[in-house]
Order: structure tokens, then C-alpha cells, then sequence
């Protein structure tokens, strides 16, 4: 897939503004990988009266598969098998649309920090794909881009063989668009109407696509007359989807014409029960009680020990203060859950680069942890068997030695005040054993002193005056460089408990 961008400009407003927009520079190629391929951005002109900034996009099929596990849709052999073989392997214009949402994604938003006026500023801008899937032929490009303030929609049928001109016309356009536009709008109007024309997408549709297309479409979706087959298309026709974007965009359309917020149209519920503030769930509590922790400690490298299924990963993955992040787990069946949580494969080189997950047990020293700023073990203690802790401790206080260590584990004392769990019975049926916060400060004040560790302890949840928090937080600070382990009864590297 090829894509030009195109402005003219002045010596008082050069047309070279546009790479500050795009955040890319006029001398310099830049490449980056895709999960499905390669982004070339270069400039074929780039003078004061005119610039041109090119997105050549590489599609790996191979990889492409590979990455899917082989599988088609359904799973059949065949399926797969066809994928290799078949003339259209993939949804082009989709992997275009995620490729321009990776490679421009500071001008998609309509940020540039070196000039932040420049992306207010509607700019003359040509914009060309020489081959376009369209689903609908020129008609439908004129129906999607004609309302949206272009000068010139131009969709050009590109033939199925120049020589046989009697086989007629494919389905693919020759597009060109001319008008003076802000360019993040222009991005975002791409973004969304390549794979509408195309009617497919490289994906599964999940229900967070509403939001990536109410987000795309701010300020021109809710007024366009053909959102509804936007829409749909949009998000692969499912219905539910559907119906709850165009019930959204209506909102947004109706708060437009009366200069009002959503908010104070979208008003219409029951005081009494819809509009009822819902208790923030233990676990999100537990996570924010954690990066506000990293975060006090300065942590910018940050271990996850016994990570599961990679909530906290993510989470620490949308701050970009954790510079490096490594989720550690036994399961590899976990870990694998959490790869497509956090959508490791889609992912450019540069943000991936932040992300490690490893398996492994906290039975075992492992020399791939150490010089690491924090470790988190986030309900991890309670799963082993109390025989099984001193390894733990030393694989990670006395081997690993991070600066911060964050330990939560379930307050035991916490569990008469929940109404569903039976008298005597713990948690979780994996639990080992549950923590009065006497005995859980016990245990953190003898690993901080046999470590040289200070340790204070953090509430996480309502702090019941009588039984306390429903989950206790030890946070470990090392107070001695050096290693004041007492190895009488530890287990040494590569030895079990």
C-alpha cells in the first residue's frame, strides 16, 4: 500500500511545516516494523513552496499467517492453506489504516510539540493512494468523503488489464482528495474510511472499537448523513456494536445543536439507581495503590513477579514513566493469555521493546532479575505453601535485590465482611493460607531486617476501624547495598525449597 500527503506553502509558511506535524524529518528515511509488515515514510520533494511526504507500507503475508498460528477463519487445514495461496490474503487497507495510526499517531491526535499552533492551522493538502480497495466503486468514495469539506473527491476505477479493457473495471480506486484542511482531521477521516471502503478488516472486532471510532470521528461523524454504514462497516456489521455507536454519535449530534455537553443531554436515568456511584472493584484499587507506589519510589524498571494473566502489565505498559517492564509467571499459559492482553504481536518495535514476559518460578534464583529498580508481587505470596517462602525471599531480596519491593496479600481478619464467603474458608481455593495483618507484619519485619530493607505498610481498600483492610501492602526500601543475607537456612541459586 503507498500513500501520499501533499501541502504547499510559502517562504513566511513553508511547506516543510508538514514534517513537523508528522513528527518525521525531510532528510531522513524512516522504517518501522509492524506486526504485519514494514513502514517506509520519505519525502520524495521537500522545498518551501511544495512538500510531499510518502508511506509506503510492506505487507508480509508469511509473517502475517504466522502470526495468526497458521489458522484461517474457522481453523479448517484448508482455510489456512488458502491464506498462503490466495491472491488477497489480507485486508489491506485496514493494516494502512493501523500502519498511519502507529507511524503518525502524535499527528492523528493533533499534537506537535516543536510548533504546537501548526496543527490548528487548515492547510492545502493533496492527498493520493494510486490503489484503493473500495467496496461500492466511486459512488460510494464521493457518498464518504464528499461531506467533509474536500474540494476535490476524485476516485478513478482502476482497470482489471489496461490491454482487455473488456474485462472491465476491478474493484479497487485510484484515490485523490484536494482541500484545506487541518491534518489531523484528514488522518482521522483515513483512518476510518479506508477499511469502510474496503468493508474488512485484518482483526476481530471487539467492543473498545466504539470508543477508537467515536475518538477517530470527533467533530465530524455524528453530523456525516452516511454514519450509520460507516458505522456498521466499521465495526465488521455486528449489531450490538452497531446500535450502541450510532446511539452514541446521535448524542454527540443532538449536544452539538444545542451547544451543549453530552453529559447534560445523556440525563435521562433514575437518580435513585442508574446514577448511583458503583464501588471501584478491590482489584483496580489494589493496582492504582501499586503505581502510586512505583511512582513515589521513582521506579522507571519494574519487575511483575507471578504476573498471571498480565493485568498489571498493562496497566505499568500506559505509563510511559515505566521505561522497562517484565511480567514473570510459572504458567505459560498464563503468559500467553496475557501476550494478547496486551497485544504484544500488533505492536511496533519501539513499544514492544518495553515489554518482557519471561517464564519462571520464585522457587528458583534467576540472574535475568537482578538490577531491576522495583518488584512487585501483587497476591502471589499466599499461593505457596509457607515451607516454600524462605526460597522466595531469597530469590528475591536476597538474589534480585531490586530497590522497592511492593508485597499485597489478602487481610484474613477482612474476610468476616464479605457476605458470600463461608465462615473458615479462604479467598481463593488455591490459597495456601491467609495473613492476619499481625502476622503479615511478622513476616515483612524479619525479611527487611535479615535484608537490609526498611518497610512501611500501605491500606488497599476501605479500612475497617475493627478487622482493618481487605488487602495489606508491605513496601520494602533497601536501606543496605550490600547483601546482609543470612544463608544459613537458603536456599542456594538453583536449588529448590
Amino acid at each position: 500500500m503507498f500513500l501520499t500527503i501533499t501541502t504547499t506553502g510559502t517562504a513566511e509558511n513553508p511547506a516543510t511545516d508538514l514534517g513537523f506535524l508528522l513528527h518525521k524529518h525531510p532528510d531522513r528515511v524512516r522504517v518501522e516494523n509492524q506486526s504485519h509488515g514494514t513502514a517506509h515514510v520519505f519525502y520524495p520533494e521537500a522545498t518551501a513552496e511544495r512538500c510531499t511526504a510518502a508511506l509506503l507500507l510492506e505487507v508480509d503475508p508469511v509473517a502475517l499467517v504466522r502470526r495468526g498460528q497458521g489458522k484461517g477463519r474457522g481453523g479448517a487445514p484448508d482455510a489456512a492453506l488458502a491464506q498462503y495461496v490466495n491472491d488477497r490474503p489480507y485486508a489491506a487497507s485496514s493494516l494502512l489504516a493501523v500502519a498511519l495510526s502507529g507511524v503518525f499517531r502524535t499527528a492523528l491526535k493533533g499534537q506537535c510539540v516543536l510548533r504546537p499552533e501548526l496543527p490548528e492551522q487548515a492547510r492545502p493538502l493533496r492527498i493520493e493512494i494510486p490503489v484503493l480497495p473500495a467496496r461500492g466503486g466511486a459512488e460510494l468514495v464521493h457518498r464518504l468523503f464528499g461531506p467533509l469539506g474536500w474540494d476535490l473527491v476524485q476516485a478513478e476505477a482502476v482497470p482489471l488489464d489496461e490491454q482487455f479493457p473488456e474485462w472491465g473495471d476491478s474493484r479497487y480506486v485510484r484515490l485523490v482528495l484536494e482541500g484545506e484542511l487541518r491534518l489531523a482531521d484528514a488522518l482521522r477521516q483515513l483512518y476510518v474510511l479506508l477499511p469502510v471502503l474496503d468493508d474488512s478488516k485484518h482483526y476481530w472486532i471487539a467492543p473498545d472499537e466504539v470508543d477508537k471510532l467515536l475518538r477517530a470521528g470527533d467533530g465530524w461523524l455524528a453530523a456525516h448523513p452516511e454514519n450509520g454504514l460507516i458505522s456498521s462497516r466499521y465495526l465488521a456489521r455486528h449489531k450490538r456494536l452497531t446500535q450502541d455507536a450510532i446511539e452514541r454519535l446521535e448524542l454527540v449530534r443532538l449536544a452539538e445543536a444545542d451547544g451543549s455537553e453530552v453529559e447534560e443531554i445523556d440525563n435521562a436515568v433514575d437518580e435513585t439507581r442508574d446514577t448511583e456511584e458503583r464501588p471501584v472493584p478491590l482489584a483496580v484499587q489494589r493496582r492504582e495503590a501499586i503505581l502510586a507506589a512505583l511512582r513515589s519510589a521513582g521506579a522507571a524498571r519494574v519487575l511483575d513477579l507471578g504476573c498471571g494473566q498480565g493485568q498489571l502489565v498493562q496497566a505499568l505498559f500506559k505509563d510511559v514513566s515505566f521505561t522497562e517492564i517484565v511480567g514473570m509467571d510459572v504458567s505459560v499459559r498464563a503468559l500467553n493469555i496475557a501476550a494478547k492482553r496486551l497485544r504484544l504481536e500488533r505492536m511496533g518495535e519501539r513499544q514492544s521493546a518495553r515489554v518482557t514476559l519471561l517464564q519462571g518460578s520464585l522457587a528458583y534464583t534467576d540472574k535475568r532479575l537482578a538490577g531491576y529498580d522495583a518488584a512487585v508481587l501483587s497476591e502471589v505470596i499466599e499461593h505457596l505453601d509457607l515451607e516454600r517462602l524462605p526460597a522466595l525471599e531469597y530469590a528475591v531480596f536476597g538474589s534480585a535485590r531490586p530497590r522497592t519491593v511492593l508485597v499485597t496479600t489478602p487481610n484474613v481478619e477482612y474476610n468476616v465482611r464479605w457476605e458470600t464467603l463461608p465462615a473458615g474458608h479462604v479467598r481463593h481455593g488455591d490459597h495456601r493460607f491467609e495473613w492476619t495483618r499481625e502476622e503479615f507484619r511478622a513476616w515483612a519485619g524479619q525479611v527487611a531486617q535479615r535484608h537490609g530493607y526498611g518497610v512501611a505498610y500501605v491500606p488497599i481498600g476501605d479500612d475497617d476501624p475493627e478487622v482493618g483492610p481487605p488487602t495489606q501492602m508491605a513496601v520494602f526500601t533497601q536501606t543496605d547495598t550490600t547483601d546482609t543475607t543470612d544463608t544459613t537456612d537458603t536456599p542456594k541459586e538453583g536449588e529448590a525449597a
